[in-house]
């Protein structure tokens, strides 16, 4: 046999039999090598268990009946206890046609976030009210001004409303300026509430006094007349930051309001007085009060004893000292150490045992201790 026939079968032999052969046995090992991905179901979420939150809102939203009124809304509303589904609630009536929220719900719903620290929930509702979605009214607008002081949060938020308040309403005759709705006694109460509780310190004081001067303007214009009260609170500002000129003014012109100075009004101008160096005003003012049978708050006793036994005045001293303990108040600590120093100073040591030795007997909540103190520290 020939060298090319023999070839010849060869090539015939690997054609017909090697190469089919390993093609079987390409394809097997790349079968088990990489097997094939069966595809998972996609989920059902058609059938996913509801939350306890869902299977109520979805409860009450079966209850509110086509057609529902404000009043069912309100009613729903008051019956939650979770604000979170009270909004849920609220934002879901809003959606529908023909039914608007009204001032009852709105108020319902603020109450019922800031019950439950919602804050930030009854912002959002507070610029809804602010941008005209409820028309506006005196007593809303209070009861809205009334949560806001309630918290320190929404301080700022109070003071919008009012400015919403007195914002001008369009009129097409040529009529004066005309607030949206007129702010009365109960509004300005509030806010001067609400204002001089940042009196604490005269320098944040200070901040505000111009917010205390623009409300009194304000509320002379719209020709609201004050009580007692607020014209106390007005008194109590403008002494607070030693605008005492500003101070006796008011307090000069309750009688045109009708009003009487009561023993808030003579205490804060007479401690006022006391601390800004005018002395002989501020005993003048007490001894007016004292002539009316008022006995005045403690602070406005010592500021005045304490001014006087700076001023060497020892016997008004002493006079208004015995006052005050025998009304049944009692002078702290730094009282007493400030009159009995100024004794010493002036050559009286011997009249400061003594008076040491009379407010032992008649205070009864000078205790051992403190005599002992005020005892050691007398000197001649």
């Amino acid at each position: 046999m020939t060298t090319i026939s023999l070839l010849r079968r060869t090539h015939t032999l690997t054609t017909t039999t090697l190469l089919p052969f390993l093609a079987h046995l390409h394809s097997f090992s790349t079968t088990t090598s990489t097997p094939t991905p069966t595809p998972t179901p996609a989920p059902n979420l058609s059938h996913r268990s509801q939350t306890p939150l869902e299977k109520q809102f979805e409860t009450w939203t079966t209850h509110l009946k086509p057609g529902f009124t404000p009043s069912d809304v309100n009613q729903a509303l008051n019956s939650q206890t979770d604000p979170d589904l009270a909004y849920d609630i609220f934002r879901w009536t809003a959606q529908h046609r023909n039914y608007k929220h009204n001032q009852t719900t709105y108020l319902t719903m603020i109450h019922l976030s800031l019950s439950g620290h919602r804050h930030r929930i009854a912002s959002s509702l507070l610029d809804d009210i602010l941008a005209g979605t409820v028309p506006p009214s005196t007593p809303f607008y209070n009861s809205l001004i009334r949560f806001c002081c309630s918290h320190p949060c929404l301080f700022a938020r109070a003071f919008d409303l009012y400015k919403r308040m007195i914002k001008p309403k369009p009129v097409t005759t040529n009529q004066d300026f005309v607030p949206c709705c007129r702010p009365d006694l109960d509004t300005y109460t509030m806010l001067f509430t609400v204002l001089l509780r940042k009196f604490g310190k005269i320098n944040v004081g200070y901040v505000y006094l111009n917010s205390v001067r623009s409300l009194t303007r304000q509320m002379k214009q719209f020709g609201v007349v004050p009580d007692v009260y607020v014209l106390n609170m007005v008194i109590k500002a403008y002494a607070k930051c030693l605008q005492l000129d500003e101070a006796v003014r008011v307090f000069r012109e309750m009688g045109l309001y009708g009003c009487e100075p009561n023993k808030y009004s003579y205490s804060y101008l007479v401690k006022g007085l006391c601390e800004k160096g005018r002395v002989w005003e501020g005993l003048k003012c007490f001894r007016e009060m004292r002539e009316k049978n008022l006995v005045g708050t403690s602070s406005a006793w010592m500021a005045l004893v304490c001014s006087l036994a700076i001023e060497r005045r020892f016997e008004e001293t002493v006079e208004v000292l015995r006052d005050m303990v025998g009304n049944g108040m009692s002078p702290d600590m730094m009282t007493y150490r400030t009159v009995f120093d100024e004794l010493c100073r002036g050559g009286k040591g011997n009249e400061a045992i003594e008076l040491l030795e009379e407010f032992r007997g008649k205070d009864v909540k000078m205790i051992d201790k403190n005599y002992k103190a005020l005892l050691k520290e007398l000197h001649f």
